[in-house]
């Protein structure tokens, strides 16, 4: 990726002489180092400083150099990752590609990942279910509307979405997979036999099967992780992970909502059996489901549940976006800070 000619070199460059990278940082055990080893992207994860502010750095491994592939899939989530910019993604910073070694730099999240917090709390409160079901769908809206070409994350799962110091989800791990495009929207993995991680349940069944797909596969994913965070655990926890896919990819089984109905809403409940459908065709896109979410608040104000939850300025910011009024990055950003800014002020 060296270039010859000064003025050709990226706007995102970074100087690596500003990483400032400690080895003690070395976070060999996290979620990317392991998710890396299976999408052909060797290396490492860290976490270093970069002008005073923490950053997360992927570090290609020295023996991926000679590898075209690896080369490539780190082309392919750089050239993604420089492209995306909303409230709800994680957010480049820069990469080091004129030198050796080549880097990706995000910005770093202390509070790790959903799937952390989803381990650590188990069931989380239905304010909360809906706060951060807002948040992944705006992200995934968002991706899968990028023009000219919707981005599909094809392995959204709570270890690959981030919690920032105010509470809000941000999405990552996409552009791991490397897919071929059919058609506008219709997509099929350009390297099935080496790119699939071990089974997840996370995952839509005509992806693992090496089928055509398109972007209602991350709805399922969606539905998924809905029903992991209102019931406190996956679907078949019980049972071992081989098994818990085979009951839901194959033999297309769904597992019953145990929690009580005064709990959550029944649009709820709906909501999460049409995301998981065996069947494309009726899984809602993120558009349709920021619409249902808000509905679902909505509904919920008007019968008193949970009244002093959505009397917090988070609801108000968010149906404001839903309306519309959220129409470029610029603004996005602005509304980042302002919903920081609000949960703090309603949380203390």
């Amino acid at each position: 990726m060296t270039v010859a000619n000064p003025q050709e070199v990226p706007e995102y460059e970074l100087n690596p002489s500003e990483l400032q990278i400690r080895k003690s940082d070395s976070i060999t055990k996290s979620r990317l180092q392991v998710t890396l080893a299976y999408y052909n992207w060797q290396g490492s994860y860290q976490v270093a400083k970069w002008n005073g502010t923490r950053v997360s750095v992927k570090i290609l491994d020295k023996d991926s150099y000679s590898d075209p592939e690896s080369i490539n899939a780190f082309k392919y989530e750089l050239t993604l990752l420089e492209k995306v910019r909303h409230p709800n993604v994680i957010q480049f910073v820069g990469a080091v590609t004129q030198n050796i070694p080549m880097m990706i730099v995000s910005e770093y999240h202390l509070n790790g990942d959903l799937g952390s917090k989803l381990r650590k709390k188990g069931r989380l409160s239905p304010s909360k279910v809906l706060r951060f079901a807002f948040d992944i769908a705006r992200g995934m809206n968002y991706l899968h509307e990028f023009k000219p070409d919707p981005i599909i994350h094809c392995s959204l799962q709570p270890k690959n979405i981030l919690l920032d110091s105010g509470g809000q989800l941000k999405i990552a791990g996409f552009g791991l997979l490397r897919l071929s495009k059919l058609s506008a929207d219709k997509v099929k993995l350009a390297r099935p036999d080496e790119q699939l991680d071990p089974p997840n349940i996370y995952m839509a069944p005509e992806i693992r099967k090496n089928m055509i797909f398109d972007r209602s596969v991350d709805a399922y994913s969606f539905g998924v992780m809905l029903y992991e965070m209102t019931e406190g655990g996956v679907p078949f926890r019980s049972k071992p992970v081989e098994e818990e896919v085979k009951l839901m990819r194959f033999e297309q089984q769904r597992p019953p909502l145990k929690t009580k109905s005064k709990s959550y809403p029944p649009e709820l409940r709906e909501l999460i059996e049409e995301c998981w459908d065996p069947e494309p065709l009726v899984r809602p896109t993120f558009s349709e489901i920021i619409v249902r979410l808000d509905k679902i608040v909505s509904g919920c104000t008007k019968q008193g549940w949970w009244k002093d939850t959505f009397k917090l300025p988070w609801y108000a910011l968010i149906t404001e976006e839903i309306r519309g009024r959220i129409i470029n990055s610029e603004t996005g950003q602005r509304f980042q800070v302002r919903v920081q800014a609000r949960i703090l002020e309603a949380s203390s």
